[in-house]
């Protein structure tokens, strides 16, 4: 018998991606995987259960039936990240159950807090860390990926312009000016996205270190002179900084906004609100019909004027806040992500169960809760002593 593994249908409104798809099942083969799929669990990322029964999958009866049978449970949004449809989970889980999904942990402690009441051993793929050997599992890069692709068309489909320079009969139209706030993964796609339409770009990001990247891509770096080593942690994302230095970004970033068409924002530092890097008065500075995509929206947004999960129209400036980029492009989310989470089963299944090797940087960074306990360093700082304890 193989370690029998369960993905039900995701609950989180709007989601539409799947924790794995039927070709990614191909990859846990050999690892003595069986699979227990919630009926159309797929379907809304166009898989359907047909395709996942034909690479030996068992498609379960019920929900219910997923969460009694599997001994790993494999989510895209685990109750930490589905704080109100996910509550209904946790009364499916059991004791020594493995969850592995975006769990939010950070974000939702508390949430946190309640797995490791039930005793599940519980690993976020968002703490999977950035080292090369977890290249393969970094679902964070993949879902950044699609998330910046997706920003530059939401940009270019609002826009009352066209992004390429065309020399036509009836005269040049000049190019779209795109402005790109943080270069991370996010960023880069949005640029080299935004550079495939044929826009001029520009990009700024607190690391001096990625100016390379940009210039690669075809775009202009926009710097502010910092201390060595001030803006980025030992994980290689970007980290909060002081007061003093975000009015200084703001002066810098004033004059450098109102010359733009559009302006992608993609600032997020892990578990914290997002920086206000776009204030509505430089909002109010750039030309009539502008747009400006915020990628940070979850976390509270770049912009002032961002409402997440909603377009409005500042000034004559359209500004979106989008939330789950990534679940608009299904299929390829999809893949992407169940890679990531196939890649990291396979380096915790061994011998039919999975180890819980604290010695091992990947297992110790993205593991949150096992043994009754909440084992992740940073969300025990969140609880705080007097709520870690967990009965036995």
């Amino acid at each position: 018998m193989g370690i029998p593994v369960g993905v039900p249908r995701e609950t989180f409104p709007g989601e539409r991606r799947v924790a794995i798809t039927p070709r990614a099942m191909d990859v846990l083969a050999k690892s003595g995987v069986e699979f227990l799929i919630e009926p159309s669990a797929g379907a809304a990322a166009g898989f359907p259960d047909s395709e996942y029964a034909e690479r030996g999958a068992r498609i379960a009866g019920s929900r219910a039936e997923v969460f009694a049978s599997a001994e790993i449970v494999l989510q895209v949004r685990t109750p930490g990240a589905n704080p109100q449809a996910g509550r209904a989970d946790l009364a499916l889980l059991r004791r020594g159950q493995t969850l592995i999904g975006f769990g939010e942990p950070l974000n939702s402690p508390g949430e946190t807090m309640e797995l490791a009441e039930r005793w599940v051993t519980s690993f976020a793929m968002e703490l999977i860390p950035r080292i090369t050997r977890a290249q393969s599992m970094d679902a964070l890069s993949s879902m950044a990926t699609i998330a910046g692709y997706k920003a530059v068309l939401l940009a270019a489909n609002a826009l009352p312009r066209m992004f390429p320079m065309l020399m036509t009969a009836a005269g040049t139209v000049t190019p779209a000016r795109v402005f790109v706030l943080g270069a991370g993964v996010a960023g880069l796609q949005a640029i080299a996205t935004a550079r495939r339409l044929g826009a001029v770009v520009s990009a700024y990001d607190v690391r001096p270190a990625v100016k390379e990247q940009v210039e690669s891509l075809g775009a202009r770096f926009i710097s502010m002179e910092l201390e060595p080593g001030e803006a980025e942690d030992k994980g290689g994302y970007a980290k909060a900084l002081g007061e003093d230095f975000y009015r200084r970004q703001r002066d810098l970033l004033t004059e450098v906004v109102r010359q733009h068409d559009v302006v992608i924002t993609t600032a997020a530092v892990p578990g914290a609100r997002a920086p206000v890097l776009i204030t509505r008065e430089m909002v109010s500075s750039m030309p009539d019909g502008s747009a400006i995509v915020d990628l940070a929206a979850e976390r509270g947004g770049n912009c002032e004027a961002t409402r997440p999960g909603e377009t409005v129209v500042e000034g004559g400036v359209t500004v979106m806040g989008p939330v789950n980029l990534p679940s608009e492009v299904p299929y390829h989310a999809s893949q992407m992500y169940s890679r990531n989470v196939a890649a990291l089963l396979r380096h915790l299944a061994k011998d039919g169960r999975v180890e819980v090797d604290l010695s091992d940087e990947i297992t110790r960074e993205s593991l949150v809760t096992h043994g009754g306990q909440v084992v992740h360093a940073r969300v025990r700082q969140l609880l705080g002593p007097e709520r870690q304890a967990v009965r036995s």
